[in-house]
C-alpha cells in the first residue's frame, strides 16, 4: 500500500504533479467550491450523506458507520469501474474531502492496496480555503495593475480580451463572476459562483501570472454581483495606474446592444431586469422605459440608462475610488469593433517583449 499524507500548502505547490485531483465529497460540496483542476468521485452522495448523518442522530453512531461502509464500499467500486481500469500502475492522485480524511481515506486505502501511489490533503478541503485566503493578500498586494477605466458600454471588456489576446496578463473579474457587474448584469444560464469559488478562481488567476509583468484588470467596485472582490486586490487595484477608455455614446448604444443581445432577443426578460431600478430612478420611469423596450424602441432606452442612470454617478466613483485616475491616459478607438479595440490593445502593449509600461497615445 502507498498512500502519503501531505499538508495543504504542499498539495497547493505540488498540484501539477498529480495525474488527478479527487474530491470525495458529495456533489453539492463540490459544486460550492474545489481544488483547482478537482474531479469529484463522492463516497457518499448528497442524499446517501443525509441518510447516514439522520442514523448517526436519531439511532447510533454504529448503526450510521455500518450503513456508511457499505455505501462507500459501492460507490468506491463504481468509481474503480469507471475511472481507473485503464490507468497505468504510475498514475498519481490527489484526493481530499472535507476535514476529517474518513471519505477521502477509505478512497486513499483501496487505491493504496491496488498499488497506485496515493496522496491524501490533511485537513482537507477546509484547510486548502484556509491557505488560499491567508495567501491572497499577499498575493494580490505582489503584482502591478494596470486599470482599465471607461463608463458604462465604452468598451472596457472587449479590451480586456483584446488585450489577453495580443499577450497581456488580464485579469477578468467579471468573467470570473459570471457577471456584467451592474445592476442589469445578470446573464441568462449564467448563475454566479459561490463567494468561495470565486475567491478560488481569483487566488488561481492571481498565481498564475508574472510578477515582473503588469496585470491589466477593469475598475470593478467592490462587489461583482452578489460577489464580494478580496478587499487586498480592490485596495491594489484602486491605488494603481490607470487607462480611460472613451466612445461617443452612439457607440456606447450600439456595443451595449450587442453584448446584451439578449435582452433585444427577450424584451420581457429586459423588463423584468429594469424593475430592479425601481427604487433608484422611481415607478414611472422605469415604467416608462418598460413601454419603450416593448415598442420597440430599445436605442432610446439604452442611450436613457446611460444618461440618467449609469454617467451621473460613474464620473463620482471613479475619482472617489482610484486615486490615480485623474493622470489616466486616454484612448478612443474609432468604432465599438472587436477589430478597433484590438487596434488599441496592440498599441497599448509595447511591441517587443519583455519592454513594460505603455507606449504614448498616437
Amino acid at each position: 500500500m502507498s498512500v502519503q499524507v501531505i499538508n495543504a500548502a504542499d498539495a497547493i505547490a505540488r498540484l501539477a504533479e498529480f495525474d488527478a485531483v479527487i474530491d470525495a465529497r458529495t456533489e453539492a460540496e463540490f459544486a460550492e467550491d474545489r481544488l483547482p483542476g478537482a474531479v469529484n468521485w463522492p463516497s457518499l452522495n448528497n442524499e446517501e450523506r443525509i441518510e447516514v448523518g439522520t442514523i448517526y442522530k436519531q439511532v447510533s453512531p454504529f448503526e450510521a458507520r455500518k450503513r456508511g461502509a457499505m455505501l462507500v464500499s459501492a460507490n468506491i467500486s463504481r468509481h474503480i469501474g469507471r475511472e481507473i481500469m485503464d490507468k497505468p500502475k504510475s498514475w498519481k492522485p490527489l484526493a481530499y474531502c472535507w476535514r476529517g480524511g474518513q471519505r477521502s481515506g477509505a478512497l486513499a486505502l483501496v487505491l493504496g492496496q491496488i498499488g497506485f501511489r496515493v496522496h491524501v490533503v490533511e485537513g482537507g478541503y477546509k484547510a486548502f480555503r484556509t491557505a488560499v485566503l491567508a495567501a491572497l493578500p499577499a498575493l494580490a498586494g505582489s503584482l502591478t495593475y494596470r486599470v482599465v477605466c471607461g463608463p458604462t458600454g465604452s468598451g472596457k471588456t472587449r479590451l480586456l480580451h483584446a488585450l489577453e489576446a495580443a499577450g497581456a496578463q488580464v485579469l477578468d473579474l467579471e468573467g470570473l463572476a459570471s457577471h456584467r457587474s451592474s445592476v442589469l448584469g445578470v446573464v441568462p444560464g449564467q448563475p454566479q459562483p459561490s463567494q468561495k469559488n470565486f475567491d478560488t478562481r481569483v487566488w488561481e488567476r492571481l498565481r498564475s501570472f508574472d510578477p515582473s509583468r503588469p496585470v491589466f484588470v477593469e475598475s470593478e467596485s467592490r462587489k461583482v454581483g452578489n460577489l464580494a472582490v478580496p478587499g487586498a486586490l480592490i485596495d491594489a487595484m484602486r491605488a494603481s495606474e490607470c487607462i480611460r477608455v472613451e466612445l461617443p455614446i452612439e457607440e456606447r448604444v450600439k456595443l451595449l446592444l450587442e453584448d446584451y443581445d439578449f435582452f433585444v432577443k427577450d424584451p420581457e426578460f429586459f423588463c423584468r431586469r429594469l424593475d430592479a431600478l425601481v427604487q433608484l430612478r422611481g415607478k414611472a420611469q422605469v415604467q416608462a422605459w418598460q413601454a419603450s423596450v416593448r415598442a420597440g424602441d430599445l436605442e432610446v432606452v439604452v442611450r436613457e440608462l446611460l444618461e440618467k442612470h449609469y454617467d451621473p454617478g460613474y464620473q463620482a466613483s471613479i475619482e472617489r475610488n482610484f486615486s490615480r485616475h485623474a493622470a489616466a491616459e486616454v484612448w478612443s478607438p474609432r468604432s465599438h469593433s472587436h477589430e478597433a479595440m484590438t487596434e488599441v490593445a496592440q498599441a497599448v502593449i509595447p511591441a517587443k517583449a519583455g519592454i513594460q509600461g505603455f507606449q504614448k497615445p498616437l
